[in-house]
């Protein structure tokens, strides 16, 4: 008897071992995972996003603006960061969009775009500027263009070596009832400003630059210098361009914009304006470049202090019907309906709490499975119980009772261990505790009547 209870306990011992081997390393997987999985989650969220922006030419103010931004978000360790990729010119910058090798471009809105391309913000307006040289003093030949139908049977210079703007105007002449093949036009890039100047077969200029450019106002000087002082040839077609381009706008150049004595020009002259835009594809992260955004305006003060062209950048049209709309985020910003980071989060939390309650509901089943065995085997103690109480009731022995006494005394303690284990709920163990009951009445009731046989004959002689 007392072997074989060493054996069922070293069994038991066993049992509970390996269970309790095999849930600790459950937990500990399953705690590592989600220590992993929240490391991972912790990381993505704060981590800095670097977007690629493709601009140029290299040496341009647009180069120099976007390396300034680079280097401000950088220092203030923004969540946004900028790498940039300097390409040959927007057209380069747009191709690169376009086959999605970068993030944002910098562009003017005029020129070839991807379908899916939305603005998130405007580096500035450039307006068109037309004029025509007067004649030096002592020539003979003076301009004969006064205005816009003046240009036809004559030579434009274009500065600048794009072909947008010569598509410009062409725009501009067709709708001004002038037929662009009764036009020469010749292009001249920005470097090479006087020998344009000095060049007798050019009869009038056109540059597309912001109303601040000092490319434009160097050439307005260089043309006064060597052929007499410039008449602007207003755009009076502007509102009607605009209606049938919507990627235009008109604008007025205000008095002495170039030069002030003499003023040039000497009054406000009707022109067109187009945007010069930050792009980005439709598809882009509405987080990234809505904080992009932020950070752009944020820091738009301390960025003057290193670049004054940065004064000019603007906020995107967020109007749906805009030529090029604004990007989501970059319009979430701007109209204030930038989600909270509970409203952008709050899917991947329910989500992890969900997580959460299946592995704890699979730890629970885990450790029931894993507990199946010592369960096992304290329902067959269970069993012994119940099969000691007729045993108990037949007894002739006190030594007898006192071995079944301590045999169910060790199945008490297993069975209160295993109910601290798990491996048993309170109905097995209340189950136990009416055996248990019964088990000593019966053994109280034996040994009354081995102690006390007469008493016990006069009893039963009653009934």
């Amino acid at each position: 008897m007392a072997q074989s209870q060493e054996m069922l306990q070293s069994r038991n011992a066993a049992v509970r071992r390996s269970a309790n081997t095999k849930f600790f390393i459950f937990v500990a997987v399953s705690g590592l995972l989600c220590f992993a999985a929240a490391a991972v989650a912790l990381y993505l969220v704060l981590r800095p996003h670097e977007l690629r922006i493709a601009v140029g030419p290299a040496g341009s103010d647009d180069v120099k603006i976007i390396q300034a931004m680079s280097q401000t978000f950088a220092r203030e360790r923004s969540h946004v960061r900028l790498s940039p990729v300097i390409t040959d010119g927007a057209t380069e910058s747009i191709a690169m969009l376009r086959q999605a090798k970068i993030d944002l471009a910098v562009a003017r809105g005029d020129l070839d775009m991807p379908a899916d391309a939305q603005s998130v913000a405007i580096l500035r307006k450039n307006v068109v500027v037309l004029w025509a040289p007067s004649g030096a003093k002592g020539s003979k030949k003076a301009s004969r263009i006064k205005d816009l139908a003046g240009l036809a049977g004559h030579k434009v210079a274009i500065i600048g070596r794009t072909q947008a703007n010569v598509k410009l105007l062409h725009l501009i002449l067709s709708e001004s009832g002038i037929a662009p093949e009764k036009v020469a036009i010749t292009q001249f890039a920005t470097s090479e400003i006087a020998e344009m100047a000095r060049d007798q077969s050019v009869d009038a200029f056109m540059a597309v630059g912001p109303l601040d450019s000092k490319i434009t106002a160097d050439a307005i000087s260089a043309t006064a210098r060597s052929r007499g002082e410039p008449k602007f040839l207003g755009i009076d077609v502007a509102d009607a361009l605009v209606q049938k381009h919507p990627l235009y706008e008109a604008a007025e150049i205000p008095g002495s914009t170039f030069n002030s004595s003499p003023a040039r020009p000497d009054e406000k002259v009707e022109t067109v304006s187009l945007n010069h835009l930050i792009v980005a594809r439709k598809s882009a992260s509405e987080e990234t470049i809505g904080a992009f955004t932020r950070q752009l305006f944020a820091d738009r003060q301390a960025l003057l202090k290193e670049v004054p062209g940065v004064a000019t950048i603007e906020k995107p049209n967020t109007d749906k019907d805009a030529a090029i709309p604004a990007h989501r985020g970059a319009a979430a910003y701007i109209d204030g309906t930038e989600r909270t980071f509970l409203e952008r989060y709050s899917d991947y939390m329910w989500g992890a709490l969900l997580l959460l309650s299946g592995l704890g509901s699979a730890g629970a089943w885990l450790r029931s499975y894993f507990k199946r065995d010592e369960k096992a085997n304290n329902s067959s103690l269970r069993d012994r119980l119940r099969a000691m109480i007729p045993q108990a009731r037949q007894s002739t022995s006190l030594e007898e009772l006192d071995r079944m006494q301590a045999e169910v005394d060790e199945i008490l303690d297993d069975t209160l261990v295993c109910y601290d284990d798990g491996a048993i709920d309170e109905g097995d163990l209340s189950a136990f505790g009416l055996l248990l009951e019964q088990f000593h009445r019966a053994v109280a009731d034996r040994k009354a009547t081995i102690n006390h046989p007469a008493s016990e004959l006069t009893r039963l002689r009653a009934r």
